[in-house]
């Protein structure tokens, strides 16, 4: 594969004239539409050049919810080693609280696959949100927790998943040592039956981050506790925080080279966005909220408002922004170009995978070059 930038000018027949390949393979690889206009700074995705096999190996994990359109999940179920399936909840008393949607499809087409389905585990309150005095009760009470783990268990049995993923974010400082014990637990309880645990961690960059989203994580704890970890190295640009790349790669390298110092690389996923935003501009904390988009929405943006995108060499992230009904707008997203470089984190930190939130829409380009970059473990 190549990664071509799209110049004044270029129109898909000229760029696959001068590559010597098809039109329509073109078309296919970068999900183009009718009548296939491009935008200036685009970056697509060629099928050129020599083929060979990819030698380093790698994990790859994508979260994804049951209403997941069918051929969105069938076509890339092809570039999964896992599917998370998002998500399980549970009571104050240690009940497990399944999908309010059927995930039964999920599970089925993932072993079908040769993918492994995997029960996302979340402490959500009745909100839907991130509840820390649901952690605090469970974690701190044997007899709760001892029936959550017993229920886990029978949930993971009946529905047919192959492991467990722990994600409970905003867990309180006090809850630190707990919360590792919890997971620790979790792994020594379902080992005999087979099933791997696999915890999301906040991106950490020092022992001492201060804030909700950290202190609660210990990343020497977890990583030991864990057969695996996943570092959601992404939200650096979010709905309510200013313009900004989703998950610039200087960032997302400083996390890396912090959780290796405290968690063995081969237990280590990186954690890859398949989003972006759009904000209004000028960007006002507290009142500013951004549009989540896809990536193709993205292109399609700037293509509809004759748009150049642009690439930030530092986060090496694309943006652009563009004029509508007299408000200035900013979007970041990602492409092959910044997927490219996440990729190159994995063999020069010798990691074990990545992990993407999330799988809902389907962006053909980068499962196209994560295919051409690595050999995807399946289970």
């Amino acid at each position: 594969m190549e990664i071509y930038v799209v110049k004044k000018g270029d129109t898909v027949d000229s760029i696959a004239e001068s590559y010597g390949i098809s039109v329509s393979s073109v078309i296919f690889n970068n999900q183009l539409s009718y009548p296939y206009a491009l935008a200036v700074g685009q970056a697509l995705l060629l099928s050129a050049g020599t083929s060979f096999s990819p030698t380093y190996s790698a994990y790859v994990n994508g979260y994804a919810y049951p209403f997941i359109e069918r051929n969105v999940l069938n076509e890339t179920l092809s570039y999964l080693t896992t599917l998370s399936v998002f998500s399980y909840g549970f009571t104050t008393e240690g009940e497990i609280v399944p999908p309010e949607l059927d995930d039964t499809f999920m599970i089925r087409s993932a072993w079908e696959k040769g993918v492994r389905p995997i029960l996302t585990l979340t402490p959500f309150g009745p909100d839907g949100k991130f509840n820390n005095y649901l952690i605090t009760t469970m974690v701190n009470n044997e007899a709760i927790k001892s029936n959550l783990l017993s229920n886990l268990l029978e949930m993971i049995q009946e529905k047919g998943f192959g492991g467990v993923d722990i994600d409970f974010e905003f867990i309180l400082p006090k809850d630190r040592i707990p919360f590792a014990e919890f997971v620790a637990d979790t792994r020594n309880y379902l080992a005999p039956y087979g099933y791997q645990v696999s915890v999301a961690l906040a991106p950490k960059t020092s022992d001492s981050q201060a804030g909700l989203l950290y202190e609660g994580k210990d990343y020497g704890l977890l990583g030991a506790a864990a057969d695996s970890v996943l570092l959601m190295t992404y939200e650096w640009g979010y709905t309510y925080g200013p313009p900004m790349a989703v998950a610039p790669i200087n960032k997302v390298r400083e996390v890396v080279e912090y959780a290796i110092t405290r968690i063995d690389p081969a237990k280590i996923d990186l954690g890859i966005p398949n989003y972006g935003y759009d904000w209004t501009l000028p960007y006002i904390r507290g009142s500013s909220a951004a549009t989540t988009i896809s990536n193709l929405e993205a292109v399609q943006i700037a293509i509809a408002h004759d748009a150049e995108i642009l690439f930030d060499e530092i986060a090496m992230s694309p943006y652009f922004q563009y004029e509508q009904d007299g408000q200035l707008h900013e979007v970041w997203f990602e492409d092959v170009r910044s997927y490219q470089e996440k990729f190159s984190l994995l063999p020069a930190y010798s990691l074990r995978g990545m992990g993407y939130w999330q799988i809902m829409r389907l962006f053909r380009p980068n499962w196209l070059l994560l295919e051409d970059t690595f050999q995807i473990i399946k289970l």
